[in-house]
């Protein structure tokens, strides 16, 4: 992005706009802060608000001008869209509310979204968290994904859903919460440690070979 590029905002088609992203750490939003997106989007007049795959809103159509102002409002963070980083955690409802739920997706995917969104990285990397093997949150098609079962995470890395969608490998089964945490961290250093600028995680495993990194990750 050009240096002079307002915080947090992203050009639009027209070459004239910019987007705004603010993060709502696994889509979990309050009315606190569905009262802040209601007032900025009526007081600025934004043409556009989109509820983006990520579980984030974006606000389309500020113009240059506005937008520190409507962060100043917003009192929220920057969701990152853009940047070489975790860009967000995706989760589903897990255990918290829904029927099927075997595990605490939604507790185990804000710790996550805790530790490592924003963390730099080599290109963007999206994380799964789902709490049953329905697979709510789409955790096979995230760089990093993880599916509950009633013995524990399934944890699996290299999934992509863009242009050459590929199905994430599976590096361990039956993990407890703790060490869920501390593998999606060895995978993300193992990831940033090897791999060549911009190569998204699924091309890395193709390039690589899951063995590899599976034998890396598991020492």
């Amino acid at each position: 992005m050009a240096d002079d590029t307002p915080r947090g905002a992203i050009l639009q088609r027209d070459r004239k706009t910019y987007a705004i992203v603010p993060r709502t750490p696994v889509g979990l939003v309050s009315p606190a802060v569905l009262e802040a997106i209601s007032s900025v989007i009526r007081k600025y007049n934004i043409p556009i608000t989109k509820i983006t795959s990520g579980q984030r809103l974006a606000l389309v159509g500020l113009q240059r001008d506005e937008v520190d102002q409507v962060w100043h409002d917003l009192k929220m963070e920057v969701g990152q869209a853009m940047e070489l980083c975790v860009h967000y955690v995706q989760a589903c409802p897990g255990t918290e509310v829904c029927k099927f739920g075997v595990r605490d997706s939604l507790g185990l995917g804000l710790e996550l979204e805790k530790l490592y969104v924003g963390m730099d990285l080599p290109a963007k990397i999206k994380i799964g968290v789902s709490g049953c093997p329905f697979c709510c949150a789409e955790s096979y098609v995230r760089d990093i994904g993880l599916i509950g079962k009633k013995k524990g995470w399934i944890l699996t890395f290299g999934g992509n859903s863009g242009g050459r969608p590929r199905i994430g490998d599976v590096i361990a089964k039956d993990i407890g919460d703790v060490e869920a945490v501390s593998l999606v961290q060895r995978c993300l250093e193992y990831y940033r440690n090897n791999v060549d600028k911009k190569l998204r995680t699924a091309r890395f495993v193709e390039k690589t070979g899951i063995e590899v990194i599976r034998k890396a990750v598991l020492k």
